[in-house]
């Protein structure tokens, strides 16, 4: 008996979603969820505006973060709110390119909305799909930047406030009073009638960026049961009868007609002296590295690095992670900002392997280079079994509680009194850590030095003699 697939998957989407952990035939959206109907009119309108193969979908941060687990398009998943910046440079660098931008209200109107809004003014050729269902909806319902007067949510129990919270956000109303978009609709995925005025909305704006017509925007009202507490049908009733009307469902500008196709700004620079430059082999430093042996590293090394602000503890994390990385072992290379500033703390995660690198965030080290107290206070209790500690014995008093293997090295005294700068008292921690660990290279550190201060002969031969007494100070502790 032969079987006819009348109406099957839009060919935008995967047949599987290989990707996706557990289930491999339906999505992760909740039931009712409006991002189900909108990735649906993608998938359909990409393979019928024969766009498929040139189209890039970025989803950032929020419920829509694993669109690349459904569309068969390259997909790109970036930061909160930084899909319009992602967006401007893969438009700018290949103009042929198009680009849906998919974001919700949160990311949109709140962390991201500088980076859309100078997107938007710029008249970059890309299409922005906005999810407007007025909550947080991936981190449990919070008050966004829509979400309405007087409504109910986590943050705002008692309803919203304008005095105090001011209004929503009328995105569409905003975006069309600028010259440079081309097209802005809102529209609503509710009744049927509403969800064919999205799809003509949304094909309408990938026509638009396919003919490099500049920026469009869609804005789509949808639903979030989950979050508003209501069931499928209840929620596409407050749309209709309480977001429409807040947030009216009509095209406010469409003035693609009237545009010539953009053109990609002709470059005021010779492309090949430019790829000469990215390109250049200048050699830096004295060593080669195809000379130098991989480590027998077992598993990954984790090493946590910890000082004031001023002392280098940033460049001595990259100074290890670069001279690993030369002796071809996975590198990464982690710093804490927060709130540090000179003379504050600073502290940064480094961790190396010959396999994959697992995560960069390093919990439990290895090894822990302190370079004052509140660093040694507070990251001495993290060390793993058979961890290390290595202390400037000139800022730190350390009484190894714990039993663990310390080594005191008088860091800031050899850098004060034996190199000349008290500056260089990293680089002779750097030292102490080679020859206490014993399984680099001296030649990749080397390398690294000169890599991290290029053309600074003066700082390069300081450091450089640093290194070698942080060494020194190492191997008497060794004996």
């Amino acid at each position: 008996m032969s079987r006819k697939i009348i109406h099957g998957r839009p060919g935008g989407f995967f047949d599987e979603y290989h990707r996706k952990p557990g289930n491999k035939t339906s999505t992760h959206y909740c039931p009712g969820c409006g991002h189900g109907i909108l990735h649906k009119l993608i998938a359909e309108a990409v393979v019928d505006l024969q766009m498929k193969d040139n189209t890039v979908f970025i989803c950032p941060v929020g419920c829509s973060v694993f669109g690349y687990y459904y569309f068969d398009l390259a997909s790109i998943s970036v930061p909160h709110g930084r899909a319009p910046a992602v967006a401007t440079g893969i438009v700018r660098s290949n103009p042929d390119c198009c680009v849906i931008s998919y974001q919700g209200d949160g990311d949109l109107g709140a962390i991201g909305f500088n980076e859309f809004i100078q997107a938007a003014n710029r008249g970059e050729n890309i299409a922005v799909f906005f999810v407007n269902n007025g909550v947080y909806g991936m981190t449990g319902g919070q008050l966004a930047p829509t979400t309405l007067p007087g409504q109910k949510t986590v943050t705002s129990p008692y309803g919203r406030s304008v005095e105090t919270e001011g209004y929503p956000l009328k995105v569409c109303e905003m975006v069309a009073a600028l010259d440079s978009p081309v097209y802005v609709e809102r529209v609503a995925l509710t009744s049927p009638k509403n969800i064919l005025a999205a799809r003509r909305a949304l094909r309408k704006a990938l026509t638009y960026m396919k003919e490099k017509k500049g920026f469009s925007l869609v804005e789509f009202l949808a639903g979030c049961p989950v979050n508003l507490k209501k069931n499928t049908r209840e929620t596409d009733e407050w749309i209709e009868k309480k977001m429409i009307p807040y947030f009216p469902v009509r095209c406010f500008k469409d003035i693609a007609s009237e545009r010539q196709p953009k053109c990609a700004p002709v470059g005021i620079y010779e492309k090949g002296k430019v790829k000469e430059m990215l390109l250049a082999t200048e050699k830096l430093h004295p060593f080669n590295e195809s000379e130098i042996p991989v480590p027998d590293l077992k598993g990954e090394l984790r090493v946590k690095c910890a000082g004031f602000g001023g002392q280098g503890i940033l460049s001595l994390g990259m100074l290890i992670a670069e001279g690993g990385h030369l002796q071809n072992l996975n590198a990464s290379w982690l710093p804490s900002y927060g709130p540090e500033m000179r003379g504050g703390t600073a502290n940064c995660s480094v961790v190396l392997s010959r396999d994959s690198i697992g995560s960069p965030i390093v919990k439990s080290s290895d090894i822990l280079i302190a370079m004052n107290q509140p660093s040694i206070d507070r990251f001495s209790a993290d060390i793993s079994k058979n961890g290390i500690i290595i202390y400037d014995s000139v800022n730190i008093e350390f009484d190894n509680k714990n039993k663990c293997k310390a080594y005191s090295i008088d860091a800031s005294l050899l850098a004060k009194d034996v190199v000349g700068d008290v500056r260089c008292a990293n680089s002779v921690m750097l030292g102490a850590f080679f020859e206490i660990i014993k399984v680099f290279d001296e030649r990749a550190f080397i390398n690294s030095i000169y890599n991290n201060f290029q053309n600074r002969e003066k700082v390069i031969e300081l450091n450089i003699k640093a290194f070698n007494e942080g060494r020194k100070n190492a191997r008497t502790l060794l004996r």
